[in-house]
C-alpha cells in the first residue's frame, strides 16, 4: 500500500489543519503542518471525504472534547513520547483526496491502536451535532 490508500481511520498524517478560530477570522490556509489523526475516510465517487482531528501540545480548556494521548500511542502513532499531547475531537477539518491542496501522498507517521481511537471516534459520532467542521473542500 502506498500514497493515499494509507489514508485510513485512525492513522496519524502530516496535515496543514485550519483551527476553527483562523477560519473564523477569515484564514485560509493551516499556519503549519501538524500531525493529525484521520478520524473516518468516506468513499465518494468524486474523491473520498476525509475527516482530520488535530495533534496538539497545548492543554485544550477545560470543556472541550479531547483526549490527552498515552505514551503507548504515542509511540505507536510515531509522535514524540517526551511530549504531552492532545487529540482535538470538537473540531476537524473536511477535505477531498485528490481534490486536495493539503492532503499528500506520504506515508503515515504511525498508527493509533483501536482500543484507544475507537472509543473516541464512537464518542465523536455521537456528539457529532454539536462539533465544529471547517471544510477544505474546493
Amino acid at each position: 500500500m502506498s500514497g493515499y490508500e494509507e489514508i485510513q481511520t485512525a492513522v496519524v498524517v502530516r496535515y496543514r489543519y485550519l483551527w476553527s478560530r483562523e477560519a473564523d477570522n477569515g484564514e485560509t490556509e493551516g499556519r503549519k503542518e501538524r500531525p493529525v489523526a484521520v478520524g473516518v475516510r468516506i468513499a465518494r465517487t468524486d474523491g473520498d471525504l476525509v475527516l482530520f482531528f488535530p495533534i496538539t501540545t497545548k492543554q485544550p480548556e477545560s470543556g472541550r472534547f479531547a483526549a490527552e494521548i498515552p505514551v503507548i500511542e504515542k509511540r505507536r502513532a510515531g509522535l514524540d513520547v517526551d511530549r504531552r499531547l492532545w487529540i482535538i475531537l470538537d473540531e476537524f477539518n473536511s477535505d477531498v483526496i485528490g481534490r486536495s491542496f493539503y492532503i499528500e501522498p506520504e506515508p503515515p507517521v504511525g498508527r493509533f491502536s483501536k482500543a484507544f481511537f475507537l472509543p473516541l471516534l464512537r464518542e465523536f459520532i455521537a456528539r457529532s451535532k454539536t462539533l465544529t467542521e471547517v471544510s477544505r473542500v474546493r
